[in-house]
């Protein structure tokens, strides 16, 4: 049986992406609300050794983005991490859904044995594309998504559960 990748990806990436720039908008409130410079935010981090906040978007639109360009075979849309505002992170969010909406379900379905190769400097890991998506695409987002949250959290902002499930 068939695994239909589109499903499994493209929904999910958009409502987390819509759900993460909700998020942000709180956290610009917040920074505005309690007198706190935005910069603190978009440079915190849970840890010394983990990206920061912008880092952490930037990941989750990589995520979300690859895994479109991987699976569906399409052309790169190249993002240069240089973002360094609020309004950078929405930008750069916006800009992701509308390439995972662009990406046709043809372009994705029935790819589920395609190989992926993913290539880093100290090696390179070769999937199939159902194991792709739900053994490395989809823990890594929500890493991210999840990290995103957590630095504004513990920075203060008024978020919980339900802002990042998306209003559910």
């Amino acid at each position: 049986m068939a695994t239909d990748l589109h499903t499994l990806t493209a929904p999910t990436f958009i409502r987390a992406l819509t759900a993460l720039s909700k998020i942000l908008d709180k956290g610009r409130a917040f920074a505005a609300e309690s007198g706190m410079p935005e910069q603190e935010l978009l440079d915190a981090r849970l840890i010394e050794d983990m990206g920061d906040l912008v880092s952490q978007v930037q990941r989750v639109s990589d995520s979300a983005k690859g895994c479109m360009v991987r699976l569906g075979e399409q052309e790169n849309v190249v993002m240069e991490d240089n973002e360094a505002s609020f309004d950078d992170l929405q930008a750069r969010i916006a800009k992701t859904i509308d390439f995972v909406k662009s990406v046709p379900a043809e372009a994705i379905n029935g790819r589920e044995d395609a190989p992926v190769v993913l290539k880093f400097p100290n090696g390179e890991f070769t999937f199939t594309g159902r194991d792709y998506v739900l053994g490395f695409v989809l823990p890594n987002f929500y890493f991210h998504v999840t990290t995103a949250y957590d630095i504004l959290r513990m920075k203060g902002v008024p978020i919980g559960k339900r802002d990042y499930l998306g209003g559910i």
